[in-house]
């Protein structure tokens, strides 16, 4: 389902500067080519400025340095994504919430839980003793909640998740489909033989306020005392957190990353996708690791690239060099030709 605003109504929602027809309808969102006179769309890099040029779109979400051509739409603001984001969630606002309202008759909830107004919990849906959840929480269909979970208010656990006994989570927080909180850390003994012992693992995981987790990432519980997910971090899908590692406040990390365990980072860190970091490395502040590098010390704040990573504009030097190997070799026998002569 779908709403429809004229452009000043969204102008005025979004707080954003109005160009052209005040009374152009906007029902709903698209790309600039594809876009049609109904439709909202934006332009975030100049790359795409004749594409906007060629657009038949209603109306364009533009920054306030974008060329504007006459006969043409505009919303103008200092983040042209973010008032586009804002306007696609007004126009597409079919609900999060689950179509089965209130707690579902296949729900198997323990006499001892604790559940908080205006939930919603689905189909098939396991909560265990002493486990809390919090108000205007949304548990989705197939979710497993051990025992002695608490789960903040506003959180929103897709399909399918697994939640395991102790896990704390803060408010706001979302968990895609999949994801598994509080797995067992990988952890072994080798006895005389050889043969591999397993490590119970005691600790918890604990998700703080306004976390995001990926379809199917998993996050290890720590041995004895906790994993942390901090405030405002988001990991993409597919990830995996080793046992008593700390991300920091604000992270975001993509998709097929590895962090092994007690490992940390600070606040403000990013990692591209498919990053590897060895265990018992901290990295600092703002730190940047590039897709596909392998972090196998602990950094200070900066851009890092490679395998082991190294500082970005090191890496780049090293790249030149790498990418004329096949011309220096030339180069060497040209020369071993004249010294042989």
């Amino acid at each position: 389902m779908s709403r429809s605003f004229t452009l000043q109504q969204l102008a005025a929602l979004t707080g954003a500067g109005c160009i052209g027809f005040p009374d152009q309808l906007i029902t709903g969102v698209n790309t600039l080519d594809e876009a049609t006179a109904s439709d909202l769309s934006f332009l975030a890099n100049t790359r795409y400025i004749e594409a906007m040029k060629q657009s038949s779109a209603g109306a364009i979400c533009v920054d306030t340095s974008a060329p504007l051509q006459e006969g043409k739409n505009y919303l103008i603001s200092e983040n042209p994504s973010a008032t586009f984001q804002k306007i696609a969630e007004l126009l597409l606002y079919a609900s999060k919430r689950s179509g089965f309202s209130g707690i579902h008759p296949s729900a198997v909830i323990h006499p001892t839980a604790v559940i908080g107004s205006n939930v919603t919990i689905g189909p098939h849906a396991v909560i265990d003793q002493n486990a809390v959840v919090g108000s205007n929480t949304v548990i989705s269909a197939n979710v497993a909640i051990y025992s002695d979970v608490q789960i903040g208010t506003d959180c929103f656990i897709h399909a399918n998740c697994t939640i395991r006994e102790g896990t704390r989570i803060g408010n706001r927080v979302i968990l895609q489909p999949g994801a598994v909180i509080g797995s067992c850390g990988f952890g072994y003994l080798q006895d005389k033989q050889g043969h591999h012992i397993k490590l119970e693992q005691l600790g918890i995981v604990i998700l703080e306020d306004d976390v995001e987790i990926g379809a199917n990432t998993t996050i290890d519980r720590s041995r004895f005392k906790a994993t942390i997910i901090h405030n405002g971090s988001k990991i993409d899908n597919l990830c995996q957190i080793g046992h008593n590692v700390e991300i920091g406040q604000h992270n975001v990390i993509a998709a097929q990353t590895g962090v092994a365990g007690s490992s940390k980072t600070g606040k403000y860190v990013m990692m591209g996708g498919q990053v590897g970091v060895q265990g018992h490395v901290e990295l600092g502040d703002a730190v940047l690791i590039a897709a596909k590098s392998g972090v196998s010390k602990s950094l200070s704040s900066g851009k890092y690239r490679g395998a082991p990573a190294i500082a970005l504009s090191e890496y780049n030097r090293q790249e030149v060099h790498v990418r004329r190997l096949a011309e220096y070799a030339e180069r060497i026998k040209v020369l071993e030709a004249k010294l042989l002569s």
